[in-house]
């Protein structure tokens, strides 16, 4: 029997899908005991987000990725741990500066506890991160300090926003892949090392992670605009009403061709005027070009997929991309 869908991805391949349920479910289980406190109370803070679910995307990028390799090697597992409670703090933190109410469909940390408990339980995952990676090496080691280093410079420069003379949308990109595209590079590094695929076969998996997780988002930033509440996950127009300029608003405005809609969306939408908003956004050209920029990214990952070794994960992987354009709309 094959394991179940993961992402919604069906692998076709049995012993590839038994392998990464199995890889999941030892994944998980480290993942829960890594976080474990002799303080009850931070053993419930740190957990809060686990127990909320998630598609652990970052985990599966490492587990196809050691298929190139060795899969059962026994730095795979942890590592894997490592980049999944690396993106789960990185989340505690979101929240706080987002002030964001709600996370996975429960109450974020910081709306069940204080910002204060938020950013202290952050800190507690990337410290337990750093424990396990201290087993894995000193390359690993680096490329997760390179990698965070990315991540949090990517979320300053979304915090402070282009320079001036600065075009928005290469901006915009650019945060895209060192916020989101950097921990999913190090997903796939992080896999093919572990597992001792060789050295060109690491780096085909990084790049092509990285368009991967870019082409991701960007499916997000359609699908806040073109879905309906019930495909995305979250109520349509939500990045409209934070003010959030994401790719199609960011094409709309360089437009500049319809003085209602670069109105509505030179700031937060107010509520009566979102389905207004949203209604020119659908019609503008800007879908178009935000999904051309979403098959580009998907089309260099491609291009390093094909050039590896034919076993299933490859196939994985291409089903994978064709995921990201399918669910983007």
């Amino acid at each position: 029997m094959s394991a179940p869908p993961v992402v919604d991805l069906p692998i076709e391949d049995e012993r590839l899908a038994q392998d990464v349920a199995n890889g999941l479910a030892a994944v998980e289980k480290l993942l829960r005991s890594s976080v474990e406190s002799e303080d009850a109370f931070v053993t419930e803070a740190s957990k809060h987000l686990i127990e909320a679910g998630g598609k652990r995307f970052r985990t599966l990028m490492v587990l196809l990725a050691a298929q190139f390799g060795d899969p059962s090697a026994p730095g795979v597992v942890p590592g894997a741990v490592v980049i999944e409670l690396t993106h789960l703090g990185s989340l505690y933190h979101d929240d706080v500066m987002d002030e964001a109410p709600v996370r996975r469909g429960s109450p974020s940390a910081n709306a069940r506890w204080d910002n204060t408990v938020a950013i202290l339980t952050g800190d507690y995952l990337f410290a337990q991160a750093s424990d396990l990676l201290a087993d894995l090496g000193p390359e690993l080691i680096r490329i997760q300090a390179q990698t965070f280093s990315r991540l949090v410079r990517g979320q300053i420069r979304e915090t402070v926003g282009p320079r001036d003379g600065e075009d928005p949308v290469t901006h915009y990109l650019d945060v895209l892949a060192d916020k989101t595209g950097s921990l999913i590079a190090a997903s796939g590094r992080f896999g093919a090392l572990l597992s001792g695929a060789p050295a060109d076969v690491e780096e085909r998996l990084s790049r092509a992670c990285e368009a991967i997780g870019v082409a991701w988002q960007l499916g997000d930033d359609l699908l806040d605009v073109a879905s309906s509440g019930a495909q995305s996950g979250k109520t349509p127009g939500t990045d409209l009403r934070e003010g959030i300029k994401t790719l199609p608003v960011l094409y709309a405005l360089a437009a500049g061709d319809s003085p209602r809609l670069t109105a509505l969306l030179s700031g937060p939408v107010a509520e009566e005027d979102v389905e207004e908003a949203l209604e020119l956004l659908r019609a503008h050209p800007a879908m178009t070009r935000s999904r051309e920029e979403l098959e580009a990214w998907v089309n260099r990952a491609r291009a390093d997929i094909s050039g590896l070794p034919d076993i299933p994960a490859r196939e994985a992987f291409l089903a994978l991309c064709d995921y990201v354009v399918r669910r983007s709309g």
